[in-house]
């Protein structure tokens, strides 16, 4: 009588029990693309951001860096693609039609998916606005590949996979995500995650311009008029210099009143955590962190904000983060450059008295140079 035989141990989960198997036709797509972002004849600085980063990946892949153009044929277009090679570009991609001359999903996400299957990129980065958040999620479905959203991170591992890196948890984790058997390996980006590169001139490379098979019958959506948001909020959080923000910490909503003054003294924007959007205290537009805006201003002072990773994530960039908290063992004190442990609703007025006396109104505009 034979033995039974034993039962199998189960496999180890995670990324190490998966074996990548690149089908045969996924092989041929090489090459590192950024999609860039144009509205109203402006190209989205994360473009450019995404334009230094794709370098290093591509440097790191040993393949090209292209930027990716759509839109109408003219100045705008053509100005874009000039810009692309001054941040790095070694070649882009054109499509001028005037099916693209303003943003709809259908006809960017067609124009964008025949452009991929034309000329298989192996990775595409977009940026995590409105327009590109909209664009990658359904460029990503019709493509039928993975999409990581909100990346903090990338890069590429030993077998040439694109890691990409973004907090799960409601910020308490950071978790690292492949897209082992399909392709391109897609991911978007927020405003400020990654740091500007620097602008070197340039004349234009080479420019592979596509005509698309589109036509505008094809498209259901038909653009009326343009009418811009006049409510839509004036804060510059993303590109300030300098940022002075609030948290729980600071006990009221007539408390945060001083980290408004103080920002005033300073010529400085302000901002706040999460929980102060979530109480109502301030509006969603000032909020900072990995669910609210991303920051790389030279300074940052932060008054009662705890530190979760939700905030760290999103001003880890700054190139001088001043924390303000009765607590010395708050995380923020963990990443920030200065610490100073007092009670932030003492400590404001007279800090903000402070720089009243010392900066001009001329000065003020002068404090982060």
């Amino acid at each position: 009588m034979s033995e039974p035989k034993k039962p199998q141990a189960p496999a180890a989960g995670g990324r190490a029990s998966t074996k990548k198997e690149l089908p045969e036709h996924f092989k041929a797509y090489k090459h590192v693309w950024v999609f860039i972002e144009q509205e109203r004849g402006q190209v989205h600085p994360v473009s450019w951001e995404l334009m230094g980063e794709g370098r290093k990946l591509a440097d790191k892949l040993k393949v090209e860096l292209a930027a990716v153009v759509l839109g109408a044929e003219g100045e705008t277009v053509r100005g874009a693609v000039a810009e692309a090679f001054c941040y790095g570009a070694d070649l882009v991609y054109v499509a001028a039609d005037p099916v693209l001359a303003d943003y709809r999903n259908e006809a960017y996400t067609a124009a964008m998916t025949e452009l991929v299957n034309t000329y298989k990129p192996e990775i595409l980065l977009l940026g995590a606005t409105t327009l590109g958040r909209d664009l990658a999620g359904a460029v990503a479905t019709t493509l039928l590949t993975g999409l990581t959203a909100d990346s903090t991170e990338l890069d590429v591992d030993a077998d040439g996979s694109l890691a990409a890196t973004r907090p799960t948890f409601g910020g308490s984790l950071l978790c690292t995500i492949y897209t082992l058997n399909y392709r391109p390996q897609m991911a978007t980006v927020r405003p400020r995650v990654m740091a500007m590169p620097e602008r070197v001139e340039k004349p234009v490379g080479r420019v592979v311009e596509h005509k698309l098979s589109l036509q505008e019958a094809d498209i259901v959506t038909k653009i009326l008029s343009f009418l811009p948001d006049r409510d839509s909020s004036k804060s510059n959080l993303a590109y300030a210099d300098v940022v002075v923000a609030g948290g729980m910490g600071l006990g009221s909503p007539e408390n945060f009143q001083l980290v408004r003054q103080l920002a005033a003294a300073m010529g400085a924007e302000f901002g706040c955590s999460r929980p102060l959007v979530q109480k109502g205290w301030v509006t969603s537009d000032r909020q900072i962190g990995q669910t609210g805006k991303t920051i790389r201003p030279r300074l940052y002072i932060a008054a009662g904000i705890s530190g979760a990773i939700q905030h760290r994530v999103g001003v880890e960039g700054a190139d001088l983060i001043v924390a303000i908290n009765t607590d010395k063992n708050a995380p923020i004190m963990d990443f920030a450059h200065v610490g100073i442990v007092t009670d932030a609703i003492r400590f404001l007025p007279m800090l903000t008295e402070a720089f009243k006396r010392r900066l001009s109104p001329h000065s003020r505009d002068k404090l982060a140079s």
